[in-house]
């Protein structure tokens, strides 16, 4: 299922400034990002599970904020990109 993952962290600290990057690697170890704080990753259940368990152990509940947006397995119908795409199909062919 693809899940897009949307944050915002409080960066006026350094505190949240090094959550904001450690939100982002989380993020990067599970899919690819598409702007700056927005990612899509193509997870199974278990995976979304764990992403989640993993956000929320990074964010301050009182300051920052993430959305997930679950678009299911279906998700090609319903992804439509305007201007510069720089993301990877994730399900297309890898050539190395």
């Amino acid at each position: 299922m693809l899940i897009l993952v949307t944050y915002d962290v409080e960066t006026m600290t350094p505190e949240g400034q090094k959550r904001l990057r450690r939100v982002a690697k989380a993020c990067l170890n599970y899919g690819q990002r598409v702007q700056n704080s927005v990612f899509e990753c193509n997870v199974d259940i278990t995976q979304y599970t764990q992403l989640k368990m993993v956000l929320s152990g990074i964010i301050d509940d009182e300051t920052d904020s993430i959305r997930l947006y679950n678009l299911g397995n279906t998700f090609a119908s319903k992804v439509e990109t305007l201007g510069k795409n720089n993301a990877i199909d994730l399900n297309g062919t890898l050539m190395i």
